[in-house]
């Protein structure tokens, strides 16, 4: 699967995941919107449906949103006038050192390689971590999450599945 990043240009570029996916080939850098390949899967927050695997039947490449997650909202009107296949990912927990544990919170890479787990691409998605110290306590966090979204027949399935993590999620702190 092709991989591409919309670089906003708001990263530390000592610290972005993307670029230093891009600095070694596994991924194509974009710095203007319109040049976002049109068969592709656009992950955004802001995206109404969620990922599942029935989405690799319609696109031949994901592209992540690469921006500060605190400058997002300046984009919400942007990404929904863009004419793509967007999709959110469901929960997942982080585990890249700025936001270690936090849910939704992902880094480029970190989403990239969830959304190539979700649609059956599990080699790939541990091949692109594999740069990263914390690649593997990416997929230790979520392996649970990971498998069962990747066994969802839609996205409908997928939001029912992660309402049911959270769920789980909550009753555990309560203990």
């Amino acid at each position: 699967m092709q991989l591409y990043a919309y670089d906003a240009g708001q990263c530390d570029p000592k610290k972005c995941t993307a670029r230093k996916l891009a600095r070694a080939g596994l991924i194509k850098s974009v710095k203007v919107m319109r040049k976002i390949p049109y068969n592709t899967i656009l992950l955004a927050p802001i995206a109404e449906q969620a990922l599942s695997p029935a989405d690799k039947k319609s696109a031949n490449s994901i592209t992540v949103f690469d921006c500060s997650w605190s400058k997002i909202d300046t984009f919400e009107d942007t990404l929904r006038k863009l004419k793509r296949k967007k999709r959110a990912l469901p929960f997942l927990i982080a585990a890249n050192p700025t936001n270690y544990g936090k849910p939704f919170v992902l880094s480029s890479v970190e989403a990239l390689a969830a959304a190539l787990f979700i649609i059956g691409e599990h080699e790939q998605s541990q091949f692109i971590l594999r740069g990263f110290k914390w690649g593997d306590e990416f997929l230790r966090l979520n392996v649970d999450r990971l498998l069962a979204y990747s066994q969802a027949k839609d996205s409908k399935e997928v939001v029912e599945m992660q309402k049911r993590f959270m769920d789980n999620l909550s009753l555990n702190k309560k203990v």
